[in-house]
């Protein structure tokens, strides 16, 4: 996977969308979503400045902003320091930095069933990381 973001298409910080959203590359949101979005093939980036109210649909998420609605995604879903999610997430692997947040419920699809963060309720609502 190429670490660089310069091939993927971008929606910019003063783009409102209001509908369906689909494509085949990848996609970075910094501007406002309402709808679906559906990059079954593709990695999306929701960026820092990103109001996105949308069930997605995509290969990878990367979420660094604001999300309300579920994630589905065939690979991996990471939710960066500073993402806020309000919505189920459902994928084959998980990462969660520190002052990320969630709130729903979250449903591993194939390898391992446990989580690597010591937390016995997975599904509860508490955070994952305390401070110290």
């Amino acid at each position: 996977m190429a670490t660089g973001e310069g091939n993927a298409a971008t929606i910019g910080k003063s783009v409102q969308i209001h509908g369906e959203v689909k494509g085949s590359e990848d996609l970075v949101v910094d501007g406002t979503i309402e709808g679906t979005i559906t990059l079954s093939e593709s990695r999306l980036t929701i960026g820092p400045n990103a109001h996105v109210k949308a069930n997605v649909a995509a290969r990878d998420v990367i979420l660094l902003g604001v999300l309300v609605g579920d994630i589905s995604a065939t690979g991996r879903v990471e939710l960066r320091a500073g993402a806020n999610l309000t919505g189920n997430i459902r994928a084959g692997r998980l990462s969660i930095e520190e002052n990320a947040s969630l709130s729903g419920k979250v449903e591993l699809a194939g390898g391992e069933r446990t989580g690597t963060t010591g937390a016995s309720a997975p599904s509860a609502p508490a955070p994952l990381f305390g401070t110290t």
